[in-house]
């Protein structure tokens, strides 16, 4: 009896962790709902839709680029180009509902009105010494920027955060 339940309990737990597996380590298996999702709960704070929706505009600007991968998943999984863990760690399942209404919502065509070309964005407390950064909105704590050559660039600070600008 002893040989059936301890043969039953390592079942159990190979399953669990083809499960985990499935849901976090294979990126070719989630959904690009579930790649958005990710990018905009571990980049944005969760802080407002619009910091959401402009984050998930930023992985649509890259997919769509060529110089990054095709896919939203390809661009979110990207080593050392989103928050570390992005594609592993767990989320708060009591933010699930905003989070997967912005992503949703982005995937069907939904852009920040400000947010533009840009392909990148930092936290807006942190200061950047570089001269080709031209900044087009700060929001959901993250100022935006397009790199531009230095003699192109008219914004080279964040400008104040401003929130309340996309749709509900």
């Amino acid at each position: 009896m002893r040989a059936g339940l301890w043969k039953g309990a390592r079942r159990q737990a190979a399953l669990c962790a083809v499960l985990v597996l499935a849901g976090c380590g294979g990126f070719g298996r989630q959904s690009a709902q579930e790649c958005m999702e990710r990018a905009m709960y571990f980049e944005s704070n969760r802080s407002s839709r619009d910091g959401m929706i402009a984050v998930g505009h930023v992985v649509m600007n890259r997919v769509r680029s060529g110089d990054y991968p095709r896919s939203v998943c390809g661009v979110v999984a990207q080593r050392n180009q989103f928050a570390p863990g992005v594609m592993s760690r767990r989320m708060d399942p009591r933010q699930a509902g905003l989070v997967r209404e912005a992503a949703r919502s982005v995937l069907r065509g939904e852009r920040h009105p400000l947010v533009g070309n840009a392909q990148f964005f930092h936290a807006a407390s942190y200061r950047a010494g570089y001269n080709n950064m031209h900044y087009v909105v700060t929001t959901g704590g993250n100022a935006f920027y397009e790199r531009r050559p230095p003699a192109l660039v008219t914004r080279p600070v964040p400008p104040p955060p401003l929130e309340g600008i996309t749709r509900r």
